[in-house]
């Protein structure tokens, strides 16, 4: 069965959670009309179990993100580790404690959602797992 939300079409699955089916069915779309990858990608990590989702914490983001870069975590950011790098991170979920500690080091929390429509081309966009 289908559904039309907005201007996505999505399929009623085995997901029940209305923001992740819309944020799936955004991703597909977004990736279709600009050809980029990184989008179907997260689509179909999200379409995955929520156990499945990805846990990253932010010492994990310092060891692998440079100064200024653009990190997205298809799960959620926990807060074990330091931060001193200021990096733009997109996720579908954050701890309070991850939040303060980006913040902290001059960085950017924002939402997958927010990513999508800023950067829809996907250009230098880095994803940890």
């Amino acid at each position: 069965m289908t559904y039309l939300v907005g201007r996505y079409m999505k399929r009623a699955a085995n997901k029940t959670n209305p923001r992740i089916q819309y944020l799936v069915a955004m991703l597909k779309e977004t990736s279709r009309s600009n050809e980029a990858n990184v989008w179907r990608e997260i689509a179909r990590r999200l379409e995955a179990p929520n156990r499945n989702y990805a846990e990253v914490n932010i010492g994990k983001i310092n060891r692998y993100a440079h100064d200024g870069e653009t990190i997205i975590v298809p799960g959620k950011v926990l807060g074990s580790g330091a931060l001193d790098r200021a990096v733009v991170v997109a996720a579908l979920n954050f701890s309070e404690s991850a939040t303060s500690k980006i913040e902290k080091a001059k960085g950017t929390c924002m939402s997958i959602e927010d990513l999508v429509r800023n950067n829809p081309t996907g250009s230098r966009v880095r994803i940890l797992r």
